[in-house]
């Protein structure tokens, strides 16, 4: 009865007050006499809350989940979550350490003290740590780069000694002293203007920023190059002191901060690279090393303070258009009197890593399975980038916990991961997936991601598109703290420019070149292309995909300046965008776990693949005049695929709106919603690279962490193999028409004469 009473109050607030503005003392006890009106209005001439209505679910059950979400999103608090954040950002927090697995260990307490079947799962990788990294200008002056970050430059009594050295994993052990060269961002095209430049970059060390792509594609091309050496570092026009007040009086990248992280390639598989394709177990078969494609250049991070000396000292030409950052003097390619020498040993070991899931199981679908997952470990203290988001995934558990003892019963399991590893190459997650493989295949119904949870206040999502309405309704929903308004209007301003911007930096949904989806102008969307943990299970085994997060000027992304005193100062100080972030996530999980019909919309899907297929055209005919790319037929088919899942739509609403199916047609429907993004994977996956096996989505081979789209086609074209893009386009088809045969068979089970039953639990 108490939620009868208080889910409808709240929902009939809510209309009333529009988005929960706030009412004053006075106000409030008048609102629940009106609402108590209205509720008895409702219930005398519709039996149930009519108004009530959610996209998936029959009217009654749509009152009873209004319910549960409403007592779901008054779980999560600021102090509860500053807590959190607080214990795991004690220490420095490594994947494959003692302190990791401490941080693991209170993952677990945590979800049995919500009441949850959890269990550490663990599993054996390669993790390269370092065991010294030695970087130092020799000429024209000696200068021993620091690793310390202090902003001293010089360790001191607030000097951690756990905090791991500044470096690449997956470098090699090695030693080399050469010249210096610029190469701007470390693209292809900025070699090829080196070239033109007359600059030879062979037996150099390169130094290249920070940005544009990940760092391990910059080490790739920089290897492509004959390059002997290369050093990253973070430029203050990208995140330093050209954007804003740098730590501690801003939230910016101070001089002496370096961005650690993994240069293992992104582009071939995921996940550990001693078991690609397998989970990384103890009785698992492991390539050799001596067979495991590794970098064999040197690279190794730098901060700007110390990179300043090595590019002032640069002579040659001046550095092209485009390639100014924001040190304070004139920057050129070099080379010149700098002469730098790397000295770095690495100790290659397998190195147990430690996921940590729990497991709801559910009441009517079990073998139907909603996955939420945050990676947990972090380079050093990670109160961004992972703890934000860590601390959304307790939030979640604990109002699900508090669910479980009120009565409520998922339909189908919802399973909480904490990954761990995610930082040395997605090994938690991809590994786990592999697992699993079999089981996610089947019935993955999608999986829920979330990266950095919190580091300002801008939301933003890249999913699928079939959940791209999905997240916007439940955004509807949700307060934004600083506005008052839902969490979508104030993303929807954002869309139009009056929001500002985000750094580049970012480590969550924002990834440097990726494109919106081609739909609406505001509140968009983006595409998925990889650097986070969702990778194994969109693109390898085409399971629906989602990433979310609150977003803002995060400058001391990887570096131990991303620790609980940025984020209390800068990052989300009165933690309430970590309420709001819990309550999207969390309520996404339910939506998706507990729905009568599946809400994937794949309209929208079809939509956002005419639109695929039309910018490819268009490239095709500006890049490779001459070149007929036959994508009518594509485009064809996929405006066949739309009418039927807009035809589907509308038979689903009319179901929804009647509230009355067969169980059994009601299963055979979901099963079919829940394959369509199965049906667009390759069979023999992408040329060069089968473990990525999408015909939309994969990470670029150049970008690392953004999207390609139509990834077979597209990279064929960029070899200039117009006859396989052409073979590519065929199988882009044939996943689109696999598709449409799949949608056609669920309206065919709706067309059905069936007995009415109430649908759902």
């Amino acid at each position: 009865m108490y939620f009868a009473q208080q889910g409808f109050l709240s929902i009939t607030r809510r209309r009333i007050t529009h988005r929960r503005r706030r009412l004053t003392s006075l106000q409030k006890p008048l609102l629940k006499a009106a609402a108590g009106l209205a509720l008895a209005a409702s219930l005398i001439s519709f039996g149930y809350a009519r108004p009530v209505s959610i996209p998936g679910f029959v009217p009654p059950h749509a009152l009873r989940e209004s319910e549960y979400e409403e007592f779901f999103r008054s779980v999560p608090t600021p102090g509860q979550a500053r807590e959190d954040l607080r214990i795991l950002t004690r220490e420095p927090h490594v994947a494959g350490t003692p302190a990791d697995y401490r941080t693991a260990q209170y993952m677990l307490q945590q979800f049995h003290a919500a009441g949850l079947d959890a269990k550490i799962v663990t599993y054996r990788v390669l993790l390269p740590m370092p065991e010294e990294v030695k970087v130092e200008l020799v000429a024209p002056f000696t200068r021993e780069v620091s690793t310390n970050e202090l902003p001293d430059g010089r360790a001191n009594a607030g000097d951690d000694p756990k905090v791991i050295a500044a470096f690449n994993a997956f470098t090699p052990s090695g030693e080399f002293t050469g010249p210096v060269v610029y190469a701007n961002y470390g693209l292809p095209e900025d070699y090829e203007q080196l070239e033109r430049m007359g600059v030879d970059v062979a037996q150099k060390v390169v130094i290249v920023r920070y940005g544009k792509c990940f760092r391990g594609v910059k080490a790739y091309v920089a290897e492509l190059h004959h390059a002997g050496a290369l050093l990253i570092y973070s430029d203050p026009e990208d995140d330093g002191y050209r954007q804003g007040e740098v730590w501690p009086s801003g939230p910016w990248r101070p001089p002496t901060a370096v961005q650690r992280g993994s240069i293992l390639p992104l582009y071939g598989y995921a996940g550990d690279p001693l078991t690609p394709g397998v989970a990384a177990t103890s009785g698992a078969q492991r390539v050799p090393m001596s067979e495991v494609t590794l970098p064999r250049i040197l690279p190794t991070p730098l901060s700007y303070a110390d990179a300043e000396p090595i590019l002032r000292n640069l002579s040659g030409p001046a550095a092209p258009r485009g390639w100014q950052g924001g040190l304070p003097f004139r920057y050129r390619v070099g080379p010149g009197t700098s002469r730098v020498h790397i000295e770095l040993r690495m100790d290659y070991e397998q190195r147990p890593i430690w996921d940590v899931v729990a497991k709801i199981p559910g009441s009517v679908d079990p073998a139907e399975w909603v996955i939420a997952g945050n990676h947990r470990d972090a380079w050093t203290y990670g109160a961004a980038d992972p703890g934000s988001g860590t601390i959304a995934l307790l939030s979640v558990a604990r109002g699900l916990g508090g669910l479980l003892k009120r009565g409520w019963r998922p339909r189908r399991t919802i399973i909480l991961a904490s990954w761990d590893a995610e930082e040395f190459g997605l090994m938690g997650s991809t590994e786990w997936a592999e697992a699993h493989a079999a089981t996610l295949k089947r019935n993955a119904v999608a999986y829920l991601n979330v990266d950095v949870g919190v580091c300002g206040r801008q939301f933003g999502a890249a999913a699928v598109p079939s959940l791209s309405s999905l997240i916007r309704e439940v955004a509807s929903e949700v307060a934004d703290p600083a506005s008052g308004r839902s969490v979508l209007d104030a993303w929807s301003a954002e869309g139009r420019g009056t929001h500002p911007r985000v750094t580049q930096a970012d480590a969550g949904m924002y990834r440097d070149g990726q494109k919106p989806l081609a739909e609406a102008p505001e509140a968009r969307v983006r595409e998925l292309g990889s650097g986070s943990d969702y990778t194994a299970f969109l693109e390898h085994l085409g399971v629906p995909s989602l990433d979310i997060g609150f977003s803002g000027p995060y400058g001391v992304y990887h570096s131990r300046f991303d620790d609980f005193d940025w984020m209390e100062k800068f990052g989300d100080p009165s933690f309430r965008y970590s309420v709001a972030e819990s309550q999207i996530y969390g309520t996404l999980v339910m939506r998706l776990a507990d729905s009568d019909l599946l809400p994937l919309d794949y309209w929208q899907y079809g939509q956002a693949i005419q639109g695929f297929l039309r910018g490819l055209g268009v490239e095709t005919k500006n890049d490779h005049p001459g070149v007929r790319l036959p994508t009518g037929k594509a485009l064809r088919a996929t405006r066949k695929f739309t009418r039927v899942a807009g035809e589907l739509r509308r038979r689903l609403a009319q179901v929804q709106e009647a509230g009355s199916l067969d169980p059994e047609t009601l299963h055979e429907v979901n099963q079919d919603l829940l394959q369509v993004e199965r049906n667009f994977l390759l069979d023999k996956g992408l040329p060069r690279r089968p473990w990525f096996r999408h015909a939309f989505f994969a990470p670029g081979v150049y970008t690392g962490y953004a999207a390609v789209i139509l990834p077979g086609v597209r990279e064929a074209l960029d070899r200039n193999d117009f006859e396989s893009a052409r073979r590519q386009l065929d199988l882009v088809q044939a996943a689109i028409e696999r598709g449409t045969r799949t949608l056609s068979q669920a309206l065919e089970a709706l067309s059905r004469p069936t007995l009415p039953r109430t649908a759902g639990q």
